[in-house]
């Protein structure tokens, strides 16, 4: 069990906590980390380059002249792909970039980066963080009195004031137990988990 030190958002210490050594003292395998971004970032290409086929352009349905007698090369249809306006042969649909990787492999995955942040001390537990209204000057003010200027913060829930009062400020990103994942793991410098997000942690590791 790797023991940490839990703060309260005036930066003073008010405990400690035990955190599971399977889902934060893993060994990093940085081929595995790269894997999962990479899968991540191809979920998110859109393939949106299209082109008509034969079958789709305007056109055809009557032969443009007689086979044989004109002293033209035969045609079948104006929509041939070898016709000015014709569909195109071969041309790009669109196409899905996603890239499949197992379930194990992505929690083990989101472990090691968890891990990876512990190990070199990025990682901050906080007891909670509340908001009483959405206000970005208050969300700053607590992250200037935890020295924090880039972090991800992980909450239990949803939590809308805290959330919206983050969406503006550069560096920073809230997300849910739920929504954690390698890619802002990596993006951000400081891990701050709120004390009751870290039991949903590693109930979706280890399950």
């Amino acid at each position: 069990m790797s023991t940490v030190s839990v703060f309260n958002i005036k930066n003073e210490k008010v405990g400690e906590i035990e955190l599971n050594e399977k889902v934060f003292d893993l060994v990093v395998k940085e081929h595995l980390l790269h894997d999962v971004v990479k899968m991540q970032l191809a979920a998110k290409r859109a393939g949106n380059a299209c082109t008509k086929t034969r079958v789709e352009v305007s056109g055809g349905g009557v032969k443009p002249w007689r086979q044989k007698g004109t002293g033209r090369a035969r045609a079948g249809s104006n929509t041939s792909p070898v016709w000015r306006g014709g569909g195109v042969a071969f041309g790009p649909k669109p196409r899905d970039y996603s890239i499949k990787l197992n379930r194990k492999v992505k929690k083990q995955a989101l472990a090691m980066a968890m891990s990876a942040r512990l190990q070199e001390g990025n990682l901050i537990v906080l007891d909670g963080f509340t908001l009483d209204a959405i206000k970005t000057k208050e969300f700053v003010k607590v992250m200037k009195v935890l020295a924090i200027d880039n972090g991800l913060i992980i909450t239990p829930d949803v939590n809308e004031n805290v959330n919206r009062s983050a969406r503006n400020v550069n560096g920073f990103k809230v997300l849910s137990t739920e929504g954690l994942n390698v890619y802002d793991i990596l993006l951000h410098k400081k891990l701050v988990l709120l004390q009751p997000a870290i039991d949903g942690l590693e109930k979706r590791v280890m399950a």
